[in-house]
């Protein structure tokens, strides 16, 4: 089945052209020069607007191209495969008016949206130095403005670590308008630069980071900068709210991120296997080689499928975002930083050298892969917003309640989907998960293709253990669903297993919906017999603690199977993935790159 979203993916892939050719504008050279002199990628986002990715930033009703929010990530995926620092630097765009995108007015949004068409930068104001991700101890204050018809605010404070805050041109602003503070005492204010007299604001200095050396990472002080009144986005205190909904769209499209940097660190890994020799063997005929390149084939796949699912469930599942997008933006970049991990360690010192082995592309990855689990609320503050649902959470499961309807529509490939409705989004999901009050049928139904088709039998098995966890993990919640302030230690464990059980939970829901329509194509042999599902349940189930084989054995065979369709996908030229997709980094010239200046026979 031809996925429309990939094919466009496929098409700016293809646009950009081979990123092993040094000539292309968008190549892995250009990217490794400008992180060496720590510049931002000015004439590669220059090539993407040529292509119109920013329209893909602006909703179709406010004049953009972007209806589907799955066609978005697989888009920012292409960016990020090549280059995280120009994935984040030319993505923050959208970061920077999703605010409107949720709250706005109609007259803000086009006005927005014609801006962004143009290429100009767009930003997001939310941290503070002092504060962090705190948002409710910001100090940057909007007091009343006095002296003109319309009102408005005088704007001062610093924002600090924002993201193109010097290249942006308009700035989303958390501001506290009410000087009591508090959850009603914060507004979104659309600040145009532009307009701004020059003597009542200025740029920090540009702070220097360990990846993504040449983003725009800086901040912006504020002196008395007089903010007109129709700058308010949504209601006046209203800014907490409308952020905290506009993250559930962002947070969700990070996963485009950490897929990039997945895809582009199993090429590397699995190229460096194909040619190297250690006593006298490849490198990829040895067990230990094979056994680390099937399970990082497993954990993308794995990663791939949740970030499918939470893609398709911004429009059909929108009330339980701020449940899917926390799991989400939890489980990639951290899932992802112990793939690039186990990658390393199959690299050697070529992973941390820059010039011996592919023109050092994976120290780069690596380094520029970090700084994904910390931006859009981190590791602690998602898994923080999860506990603070467990009653929900558990109450929504015992009932079996939640969207069912809106998880089997994001499961199912072959629906369209409905536009986004952003008022549906809620701060919490009052209803509990319909994707884990759907498991148990997810469950019987793979028991009933299992009867007739007995190589399915220890996919179900795996599937059937999923359940049993995914019982004990909500009486594990039951125990701390009192929790909002001083959280324990052990309710983020029991936090970091719900998003194991979550994500078993999807990869059923998408094996069962989709697999009839995948039976045939480039992929089909990850799906026709379970093999992807039994790879990303294995994994889910290591991680949960419940392994399929005890530690130190053998891998179970599927894994030598993933890898045998991460090396046919290789040669033939696709990206390794759930739906096919054609990949512009041709083999031949990426194997050669990668060979630049190696020697295949040293002992290191």
């Amino acid at each position: 089945m031809e996925h429309p979203p990939y094919r466009l993916a496929g098409e700016l892939d293809s646009f950009l052209g081979d990123p092993n050719d040094p000539q292309v504008t968008f190549s892995y050279a250009r990217s490794v020069e400008l992180d060496d002199r720590e510049e931002f990628p000015a004439d590669i986002c220059r090539h993407l607007e040529e292509w119109g990715l920013a329209d893909y930033y602006v909703p179709v009703q406010h004049g953009g191209r972007l209806h589907d929010y799955e066609q978005l990530l697989q888009l920012i995926r292409v960016v990020a495969r090549r280059d995280l620092t120009t994935a984040i630097g030319h993505g923050k765009t959208y970061l920077g008016g999703v605010c409107v995108w949720v709250a706005g007015s109609a007259e803000q949004a086009e006005r927005l949206g014609a801006d962004i068409r143009a290429g100009v930068p767009v930003s997001l104001g939310l941290t503070e130095r002092a504060h962090g991700s705190d948002l409710l101890a910001g100090e940057v204050s909007g007091g009343a403005a006095s002296g003109a018809p319309a009102g408005g605010w005088l704007v001062s404070g610093e924002k600090w670590l924002i993201n193109n805050a010097t290249r942006g041109s308009v700035l989303s602003l958390l501001t506290r308008t009410d000087p009591a503070g508090g959850p009603r005492g914060f507004s979104v204010l659309l600040v145009d630069k532009r307009e701004l007299d020059e003597e009542t604001y200025r740029h920090l200095p540009k702070v220097p980071t360990h990846g993504i050396r040449g983003a725009d990472i800086s901040g912006i002080a504020f002196d008395g900068a007089r903010v007109p009144r129709h700058a308010l986005v949504g209601a006046e205190g209203g800014g907490v709210e409308t952020v905290i909904k506009a993250l559930q769209l962002t947070r969700t499209l990070c996963a485009a991120l950490s897929l990039g940097a997945g895809d582009h660190g199993l090429r590397i890994g699995l190229d460096f296997a194909e040619r190297r020799e250690l006593y006298g063997r490849r490198l990829i005929d040895l067990p230990k080689a094979r056994a680390t390149l099937g399970t990082a084939a497993a954990d993308l796949l794995l990663h791939e499928a949740l970030a499918l699912f939470a893609s398709r469930a911004v429009h059909t599942q929108t009330a339980e975002m701020s449940l899917t997008a926390a799991v989400t933006k939890y489980l990639l970049p951290s899932g992802t930083e112990d793939v690039l991990a186990e990658l390393t360690r199959l690299l050697g010192a070529r992973a941390f050298l820059k010039d011996v082995f592919a023109h050092g592309r994976f120290q780069k990855l690596e380094r520029d892969h970090r700084i994904v689990g910390l931006f859009d609320g981190n590791t602690l503050v998602n898994l923080n917003s999860l506990v603070n649902q467990f009653r929900s959470l558990v109450r929504g499961y015992r009932r079996g309640n939640g969207d069912t309807e809106g998880a089997a529509a994001a499961c199912d490939l072959g629906l369209p989907l409905p536009p986004l409705d952003p008022g549906r989004l809620s701060v919490v999901a009052r209803r509990g998960s319909g994707v884990l009050a759907s498991l148990p049928g997810s469950v019987e139904a793979l028991a009933r293709r299992a009867e007739t088709r007995p190589e399915l039998r220890p996919v179900l098995a795996a599937a059937q253990r999923l359940l049993a966890v995914t019982d004990k993990v909500h009486a594990e919640m039951e125990t701390h669903q009192a929790v909002l302030t001083d959280v324990p230690p052990q309710a983020f464990e029991t936090a970091r297993r719900y998003t194991l059980c979550y994500a078993g939970a999807v990869c059923l829901g998408l094996w069962t919906a989709s697999a009839d329509r995948l039976g045939e194509g480039a992929t089909a042999a990850l799906w026709r017999d379970g093999l992807w599902l039994r790879g990303a349940l294995d994994r889910v189930l290591t991680r949960l603690g419940e392994p399929d084989a005890p530690q130190g054995a053998e891998p179970a065979g599927f894994y030598e199977e993933l890898l045998a369709q991460v090396r046919a996908a290789r040669a033939e030229g696709r990206l390794f993935s759930l739906l096919e997709q054609r990949d512009a980094a041709t083999p031949t010239a990426d194997r050669a790159a990668t060979a630049a200046g190696e020697n295949e026979r040293t002992s290191c």
